[in-house]
C-alpha cells in the first residue's frame, strides 16, 4: 500500500491497468470512488487541496489518465463543464446522464433504457453518443 489513507480498491483498479501505481492516482481515484455524484475538476481540486499539494495541471493529467484507462468516465454537462465519476457500470459508458437545471449536479442513470442507435447516412461513422437529460433533481424539486 502506498499510504494508509488509500483504499485497496483504488490501488487494485490502478494495478489492473499494468501501469505504475502513484500516490496521486490513488488519491484521486479513491476520492471519486467515495462520492456517489460526479465531480468537476474544480471540486476535486478543492477537496484534495486540504491535505495534499496536487496542482491543477497534475490533477488534469491524472483525470485524463484515469479516463483513458476506463477507471473513471468524463461527462460533459449542459454547461460545458467536465465532470468525472467512478464506480460500477461506467467502463462501457453506455448510460444516460441527468443534469439538474438548478444545482447543476450530474447523475448517472445506469438502469435507464437507452433509445435505439441513430441510423446515420451513408459515409458517416458514429463514435460517441451522449445522453443528457435536463430537469430538476429530487433535492431541487
Amino acid at each position: 500500500m502506498l499510504t494508509s489513507s488509500s483504499t485497496p480498491q483504488a490501488e487494485s483498479l490502478i494495478r489492473s491497468t499494468n501501469a505504475r501505481v502513484t500516490k496521486t492516482r490513488v488519491k484521486v481515484l479513491d476520492y471519486l470512488l467515495s462520492h456517489n455524484r460526479s465531480q468537476t475538476h474544480h471540486e476535486i481540486q478543492q477537496a484534495l487541496s486540504q491535505d495534499s499539494d496536487i496542482d491543477s495541471v497534475t490533477l488534469y493529467r491524472v483525470l485524463e489518465w484515469l479516463t483513458e484507462n476506463e477507471l473513471v468516465h468524463r461527462i460533459a454537462g449542459a454547461d460545458q463543464v467536465w465532470r468525472f465519476s467512478a464506480g460500477a457500470g461506467h467502463q462501457a459508458h453506455e448510460h444516460a446522464h441527468f443534469q439538474c437545471t438548478r444545482c447543476a449536479d450530474v447523475t448517472c442513470f445506469n438502469e435507464v433504457k437507452l433509445p435505439a442507435p441513430v441510423a446515420l447516412p451513408e459515409g458517416f461513422s458514429g463514435g460517441e453518443v451522449d445522453y443528457l437529460i435536463k430537469g430538476l433533481c429530487p433535492r431541487c424539486k
